[in-house]
């Protein structure tokens, strides 16, 4: 079993408190979040944008390997997981993810493409952790 870890720290009210969240792995350490980075425009990070990194270096990955499997190797994959919050009864929801995928193939096929995109968007480990929130995709091949 693999484990990886990330790390927050909290202090002081919702609105007037400051955090601080960190990577195992050193990549993040003590990035500061807060209130106006999540709901405002505030310098710093937020669990919605670092969920959307995640979801798109998984789903790159996927589909990497899923290419792979039919001897194909891209010259580049780009995804932009665009994460949805929106208010509801009791709070706020990640109702929604879209996925934006751009990628240079050679000797991929639309067809052979867009299959190997879908199959790494339902299979990705954070599409399958994700599964409650609608996560959709836009796939185009270069």
């Amino acid at each position: 079993m693999i484990k990886k870890t990330g790390s927050a720290k909290w202090s002081g009210g919702l609105k007037d408190g400051k955090g601080s969240v960190s990577t195992q792995s050193g990549a993040l350490k003590d990035q500061p979040y807060g209130f106006n980075t999540r709901f405002e425009d505030g310098a710093g990070t937020n669990p919605e944008e670092l969920i959307g990194a995640a979801h798109a270096g998984c789903f790159s990955m996927a589909l990497s390997n899923i290419l792979g499997e039919k001897d194909l190797v891209a010259d580049e994959i780009a995804t932009t997981a665009t994460v949805m919050m929106e208010k509801q009864d009791g709070g706020f929801a990640i109702t929604k993810i879209h996925l934006e995928l751009t990628a240079k193939i050679p000797g991929a096929s639309d067809e052979v493409f867009q299959e190997c995109a879908k199959t790494a968007e339902k299979n990705c480990p954070v599409s399958k952790v994700l599964a409650g929130a609608e996560i959709s995709m836009t796939a185009t091949l270069l």
